[in-house]
């Protein structure tokens, strides 16, 4: 029996290779503008679509297993995208300013192309507020590669420095609720338990 991880994510990599478990990586094929531009969905309901969708487009031998993994993040309302510059990224930046935001990070496996288990939790973040001299600091620091997060920033990094107070998983505001994961892995005979 094999797992197999369907991201480009180093963080989610990461904490599958912290966490002692062994897995291969694929590319997820799926059109996630075509989930995202569907019925209307929550937070965890869209990051929960998206991680199932991203299992079940990894085509696998009947022996393996798929975990595929998102977020999504909200802000008064609106649901923000990853940035496509470094100044929508600015923009973003200064739409959270003071604001809460909302993480939702979803997990899923599946097997022979069905998904079998999903899980997804919110994350909810105070962003102090941020000066535009912060923002361009921190953007000449950590672009590009906050431009491959959804909220911009990666909170093993200099991210950390956007929020006065965090409330929930530290696994789910990295990207995934690693330790629901583990225990479906452990359950389904995939990891020792």
């Amino acid at each position: 029996m094999s797992l197999i991880l369907a991201s480009n994510s180093q963080i989610r990599r990461t904490m599958l290779e912290q966490a002692g478990v062994g897995f291969n990586v694929r590319s997820p094929d799926f059109d996630e503008a075509a989930v995202k531009a569907g019925p209307d969905l929550g937070g965890e309901q869209l990051a929960r679509r998206l991680a199932e969708s991203k299992a079940a487009s990894i085509a696998a031998d009947d022996c393996d297993w798929v975990i595929g993994s998102d977020s999504t993040v909200t802000v008064n309302g609106q649901r923000y995208s990853k940035p496509r510059d470094r100044e929508e990224a600015a923009t973003h930046l200064r739409a959270f300013s003071g604001q809460i935001m909302e993480l939702a990070s979803a997990v899923a496996l599946a097997n022979r192309g069905r998904i079998d288990w999903s899980y997804a939790e919110t994350a909810r973040l105070k962003v102090r507020p941020l000066s535009e001299e912060f923002i361009q600091s921190y953007l000449n620091q950590e672009w590009p590669e906050v431009g491959y997060c959804v909220g911009v920033f990666r909170m093993e990094g200099r991210g950390v420095a956007l929020f006065e107070r965090v409330e929930g998983s530290h696994f789910t505001i990295l990207g995934m609720p690693l330790l629901p994961l583990l225990g479906a892995l452990r359950e389904r005979g995939i990891i020792a338990s």
